[in-house]
């Protein structure tokens, strides 16, 4: 493990799967603490988690759907409580939901659409701005 910022701490929303796996195992392996952010897939974010541990890092599994600003809050407010000051957030989480042409695409799933990847990463980056000012 590289030596980088060791007592810093990172929450990678959407970090169970994919791209926020790739980010939350590479920061880890740059020395942060990381909070490994998952809406439904509990299983996919504990084996991030143990990738992250079996290699030295350290990391947590947090719960929440970014489209639900309590949840949010609780990401924050977890990681805190875990690793002390939060010093960086990768905004990864997003949905599509199954591909299909936009005739084809309910008002309510265009909906979720925006809440998980609008106003979920606009809420994100208001806590981590929250978190990471000199206040």
């Amino acid at each position: 493990m590289s030596k980088g910022p060791s007592k810093n701490a990172v929450i990678v929303t959407g970090g169970s799967r994919g791209i926020g796996a790739a980010c939350a195992l590479l920061a880890a392996k740059q020395g942060y603490r990381v909070a490994v952010n998952y809406a439904s897939n509990e299983a996919a974010a504990e084996s991030v988690v143990t990738e992250i541990r079996a290699g030295g890092g350290e990391a947590i599994a947090v719960q929440g759907d970014v489209a639900v600003e309590g949840d949010v809050l609780q990401l924050f407010s977890k990681t805190a409580e875990e690793y002390g000051t939060i010093t960086g957030l990768i905004n990864n989480a997003g949905i599509l939901d199954a591909e299909s042409r936009l005739e084809s695409i309910s008002t309510g799933r265009m909906s979720r659409i925006i809440a998980v990847n609008i106003i979920g990463s606009m809420v994100c980056a208001r806590e981590a701005v929250k978190a990471m000012s000199n206040k």
